[in-house]
């Protein structure tokens, strides 16, 4: 398992049809485990493991990467590449609401693969989660949180 959280943040807007390979191993992984036939329903498996779907792992691991660059937990080159949205226009922006919120800037995209790109990706991940999650300070409790949400949003379960 821990072959397909390597890197996968890199695997960000792609295609469900090019993640399917990926979700098919974890679901092997799943029936080996439970030694489940291959007609099986898997879901309850992934449920009773608490493992995220592909995807949602995908995205998981772009929130945490935003998370450490909110909080300054970062190296220099992943800050660099995000900016915060306060700061993206200051002068236009000096009475607007988001100048006091965590969200950070989308770059305008030239083409649609720019949006697999952490500078946007991140950022896109980061803005679409509840505030009460993204102004946790704690790392451990804001990973907690986060996969409580994403499993939620995953299996429509809470």
């Amino acid at each position: 398992m821990s072959r397909i959280d390597y890197c996968n943040s890199a695997l960000a807007g792609l295609l469900q049809s090019t993640l399917a390979p990926l979700q098919r191993v974890q679901n092997a992984a799943a029936r080996l485990v439970f030694e489940l036939g291959a007609r099986e329903h898997v879901t309850p498996s992934l449920l009773q493991l608490h493992w995220l779907p592909v995807s949602w792992r995908i995205q998981y691991k772009l929130c945490c990467l935003m998370h450490s660059v909110s909080h300054g937990n970062c190296p220099a080159y992943l800050k660099s590449m995000v900016q915060s949205a306060s700061a993206s226009r200051p002068q236009l922006r000096q009475r607007l609401r988001s100048t006091s919120s965590n969200d950070f800037a989308l770059p305008q995209l030239r083409s649609k693969f720019g949006e697999r790109a952490f500078s946007h990706a991140g950022p896109s991940a980061w803005n679409s989660l509840p505030d009460s999650i993204r102004t946790e300070p704690n790392s451990a409790v804001f990973r907690k949180h986060l996969k409580t949400h994403f499993f939620c949003s995953a299996f429509n379960v809470c």
